[in-house]
């Protein structure tokens, strides 16, 4: 995993899908017991990341409360539209209580799996000469691995923070990771952390 050049997306540390009283269950289940240590993970992934001089950019879901312009396209997203979720200006399009941006992190808003799509990312990525990403966050079967192909095939190298990631269970957690394993170096947050102090 190569240090130089480095950012970190922090992607959907939400209260939709992370705080125990959100709508979405396909990142973190409502009975979780591994919901805390995960985000503390994460904490701990942005705080160090920060100290140690990497970009970090957080990737937020939010449409509009109409849905208006949404393709419906999937059962995921029929499912959010169901549950009146993801709508921007909520409670539950707002970061996650400890994982807030902070002054001179970077925010972008999707509404698709992949923080490429029809967003600025890869410009900012440009500007600042980043090559090399490090993905956390939720949920480790969609977004994070949806986000991750895309960098790939557009050549960026990328490290997947294991244990900063969740989906619903731990079995689709582990496929997941197995999945983006050809692509992409999937490390600990505590190995991430230990390479970029080198």
């Amino acid at each position: 995993m190569p240090k130089p050049n480095t950012a970190v997306l922090a992607i959907h540390y939400q209260n939709e899908n992370c705080h125990p009283d959100g709508k979405i269950r396909v990142g973190i289940a409502a009975d979780a017991d591994w919901r805390w240590e995960r985000l503390g993970n994460a904490k701990r992934l942005l705080d160090g990341a920060r100290a140690r001089g990497a970009v970090i950019i957080h990737v937020r879901l939010a449409v509009p409360p109409d849905y208006r312009g949404v393709s419906a396209n999937t059962d995921l997203i029929r499912e959010w539209m169901d549950l009146n979720a993801w709508q921007e200006d909520t409670w539950g399009t707002a970061f996650i209580q400890s994982l807030e941006p902070h002054a001179n992190d970077f925010v972008i808003t999707h509404t698709r799996n992949s923080a490429f799509y029809n967003t600025r990312l890869d410009e900012i990525l440009f500007q600042l000469r980043i090559r090399n990403l490090i993905c956390a966050g939720v949920s480790t079967a969609y977004a994070v691995e949806g986000t991750v192909r895309h960098a790939t095939d557009i050549g960026y190298e990328v490290t997947v923070a294991a244990d900063a990631c969740s989906t619903a269970t731990q079995a689709q957690h582990e496929n997941a990771l197995a999945a983006m394993k050809p692509l992409a170096n999937i490390k600990t947050v505590d190995e991430i952390l230990a390479h970029l102090a080198v």
